[in-house]
């Protein structure tokens, strides 16, 4: 791969980490503040799986904010809605795979405790729905090879003069 290409795609691994760890700060306060009160599982059997889908709800704005106007800036679409769309598929089936690690750890193996909720949730399907989300928002929602409504941020713009020729 090309140092300049390596360089970029640095650049958007440490960016998306960046916009990540924001949408992370939202999802884990989000969730905890609900899960400790009013979707406690004393008062709302799925409470914690409630809580989770209301956090990652509140994340996936803050990702998608992030990632269109900062990581992915370049690649961005003028079709907002569609681009939006792809996006909140994408980011969804990520959240998808954080709320099986949860209903596995929470049901299915009866680690029923604030921690072990984070735990499954927060760290194990955090890290795979990561990886699966950066890998599908660069191969799908943000391809280079989906050029067409691309949105010319961030770009010199080429100033030509007109030169009269006698």
């Amino acid at each position: 791969m090309r140092r300049d290409l390596r360089v970029a795609l640095l650049r958007q691994l440490v960016s998306f980490g960046l916009v990540g760890g924001v949408g992370l700060v939202v999802d884990i306060v989000v969730f905890n503040a609900l899960r400790t009160t009013i979707f406690a599982p004393q008062f709302v059997h799925d409470g914690p799986i409630l809580a989770k889908i209301i956090s990652t709800s509140f994340a996936i704005v803050v990702n998608w904010i992030g990632n269109r106007y900062w990581t992915f800036r370049s690649e961005r679409r003028t079709d907002v809605l569609r681009e939006g769309i792809e996006f909140a598929v994408v980011s969804l089936a990520g959240a998808a795979i954080a709320l099986g690690c949860l209903w596995v750890s929470h049901y299915a193996l009866g680690l029923t405790s604030v921690l072990d909720d984070n735990i499954a949730t927060n760290v194990i399907g955090l890290a795979l729905g990561t990886a699966f989300r950066f890998a599908l928002y660069r191969w799908w929602v943000y391809s280079d090879r989906r050029t067409s409504g691309r949105v010319a941020a961030f770009k010199p713009a080429v100033i030509v003069q007109s030169v009269e020729v006698p």
